[in-house]
């Protein structure tokens, strides 16, 4: 485990070199851990037994099984369990999902992106398919495991509130907005500069959004904003002004007077309440 300069948050490394997908069973001495986060890679939890609470960008989550968690890389959790837990920890590359040519899988990938938690109700097929991901892993069989994962995210959409918004180009379209999104180190407050990398209109960019996430662009792009400004307050050394600065704001007013809108605490009175 390592620490980053400037940062409080520790960073956890739990991944395989030579394995661009790692499966294993959530340990089951595991009841308080430290916020950290993962710079590599993502990670899928689903957890059969236990119960407390997960903490994901300082959001508490009951863990009241079953439930699927998703944390991506940028984001900081940590684990409050107050009984046994039992389930599995899958383990996702970055650079898999990058360098991956199945666009169906990517796709399925962008959409679980979207989500920290899930609390599922019928999961026989999904422990089948873990169990089966558990096996192939350590086999080392890389095409079974791409296989099973397809098919596990697949169940899992079936489970996902509205998946059936969208669909065809402009689902593509919303969800190649919300990986830019992710890509917290050019973060931009302006539709017409996403509207540009995505080939489109900023109208047409805040219809899609409309249709797949009931919210205009700007509210979407202002969830990110928020998201990453909160960690970098909360889990950083960062001054007000140089919070402002990454996150690409033009002046320190204009962030703080966005902080204050949309969570109605400045920047400064947000980092000293938590």
């Amino acid at each position: 485990m390592v620490q980053q300069p400037g940062s409080n948050v520790r960073v956890k490394d739990k991944s395989e070199p030579s394995q661009p997908i790692k499966i294993a069973a959530f340990r089951k001495n595991v009841r308080k851990t430290h916020p950290h986060k993962h710079n590599n890679y993502f990670e899928l939890i689903f957890l059969q037994a236990g119960s407390g609470s997960h903490t994901i960008d300082g959001v508490a989550y009951a863990v009241s099984p079953p439930v699927l968690f998703l944390i991506r890389r940028e984001q900081v959790h940590h684990w409050d369990l107050s009984d046994e837990p039992e389930g599995y920890v899958l383990i996702i590359k970055k650079q898999f999902v990058d360098e991956c040519v199945d666009e169906p899988l990517k796709n399925l990938f962008s959409v679980m992106s979207s989500w920290n938690c899930l609390y599922l109700t019928d999961t026989a097929a999904i422990d089948a398919v873990f169990r089966l991901l558990l096996a192939s892993n350590q086999t080392g069989n890389r095409d079974v495991t791409e296989g099973l994962l397809k098919a596990l995210l697949g169940l899992v959409r079936e489970q996902l509130p509205g998946t059936s918004a969208t669909s065809g180009q402009k689902q593509d379209t919303f969800h190649r907005f919300e990986e830019l999104l992710r890509q917290t180190e050019e973060l931009h407050n302006s539709v017409s500069y996403y509207a540009r990398l995505l080939n489109t209109t900023p109208q047409n960019l805040n219809a899609i959004c409309r249709k797949a996430a009931g919210e205009p662009a700007a509210s979407v792009i202002a969830s990110h904003l928020l998201g990453e400004a909160k960690r970098l307050l909360l889990y950083t050394n960062l001054t007000v002004g140089q919070t402002a600065m990454r996150l690409n704001f033009k002046d320190v007013s204009h962030f703080i007077k966005f902080f204050k809108r949309h969570t109605g605490s400045t920047p400064q009175a947000f980092r000293l309440q938590e």
